[in-house]
């Protein structure tokens, strides 16, 4: 069996779930153990990365570079990584901060048909002789040819793996499996997979990314994370040595910063019914929260919502049309 390489989002994934308020005692705390454990791969920021910091995704309690700063002073082993969209960081002002910050990984996202938009940060990320990913988000509402040709951009670009997120926990193993194969039999580079709970698969559908030829995956300690939450890292790490495959994680040391993370601020998910329709819906699992809120006030019935963005293909950032659909049901009933 191939090693596999662990990344860890808690401390960026994670942060959707309060609403990016983890404090200094948290990062501190977090990346000390981190390092203890053998976590290959740390990755820190707001939850929708760097720069996104705003009134309208939420602002962090701290800066980027102070969270950078923090978790780097901890960090020996464990390499530090940061999530990066095009339109929420810029290069100038943003990612060549974190670059000086000492971060060591970026993985440049874009909407999973859309990986043009990642070109300029990868180039610039290589050309300063750093590592650079590519991050296919939503990645469930293109078929296998579709990634693969937008992954193959991403390799020409520089990027050093590819990753598919599972952004809406939409997938089933086989779903899986059939596309991670597909990249992995097109790419010259490592395929990673990034996975969310919505139906209950994270550590399912991981393993099966794993078997398909999978190098990277990504976990969060007790599934911290926006609606159900992502694959539950020691869970994961768990299952992987049952199955043979080696992490270089010390399990006991990982089992420990669980608990103190879970006591500090890292509380697992809620798999609800919300989150479950949202799964098979397709839609992004941060919408949750706003979905339920339009919906006691315009009185309709937020699975209904839901439902409706599903059939629309709304993505992250059109939380505008959580309204609109609201209005149109709510009109709708009342005629």
């Amino acid at each position: 069996m191939h090693p596999l390489i662990i990344s860890d989002p808690t401390l960026r994934d994670g942060s959707h779930a309060i609403k990016h308020q983890l404090s200094r005692e948290n990062l501190q705390l977090y990346s000390q153990m981190a390092e203890k454990a053998g976590i290959a791969v740390l990755e820190v920021g707001h939850g929708n990365g760097l720069g996104a910091s705003s009134l309208q995704l939420g602002e962090s309690l701290l800066s980027d570079a102070e969270m950078l700063s923090i978790c780097r002073s901890n960090l020996r082993q464990t390499l530090l990584s940061i999530h990066v969209i095009p339109g929420f960081a810029t290069i100038n002002r943003d990612l060549r901060a974190a670059l000086e910050l000492g971060v060591d990984i970026v993985r440049v996202a874009s909407h999973c048909t859309e990986a043009d938009l990642t070109k300029r940060h990868i180039e610039f990320v290589r050309g300063r002789d750093r590592t650079a990913y590519g991050v296919l988000m939503m990645s469930h509402m293109a078929p296998a040819e579709v990634l693969g040709r937008e992954a193959l951009k991403m390799q020409s670009y520089g990027a050093q793996a590819v990753i598919l997120m599972d952004s809406a926990g939409a997938y089933l193993p086989k779903d899986v499996t059939a596309k991670i194969q597909y990249l992995h039999g097109i790419l010259d580079i490592p395929v990673g997979f990034h996975a969310h709970n919505n139906l209950g698969l994270a550590i399912g559908n991981s393993l099966a990314a794993a078997e398909a030829g999978a190098t990277l995956l990504d976990g969060t300690v007790r599934g911290f994370g926006a609606g159900a939450g992502n694959a539950q890292l020691e869970v994961l790490v768990g299952a992987l040595h049952q199955s043979g495959w080696d992490t270089g994680i010390e399990l006991y040391s990982l089992l420990e910063l669980a608990e103190q993370a879970e006591t500090a601020f890292a509380k697992a998910p809620k798999l609800g019914s919300m989150s479950i329709v949202s799964g098979m819906a397709g839609v992004f699992s941060g919408f949750v929260k706003p979905v339920e809120r339009i919906a006691t006030e315009y009185h309709v019935d937020p699975k209904a919502i839901m439902v409706e963005l599903g059939r629309r293909k709304a993505v992250a950032g059109q939380e505008d049309l959580i309204l609109e659909v609201a209005l149109h049901l709510s009109q709708q009933a009342g005629s």
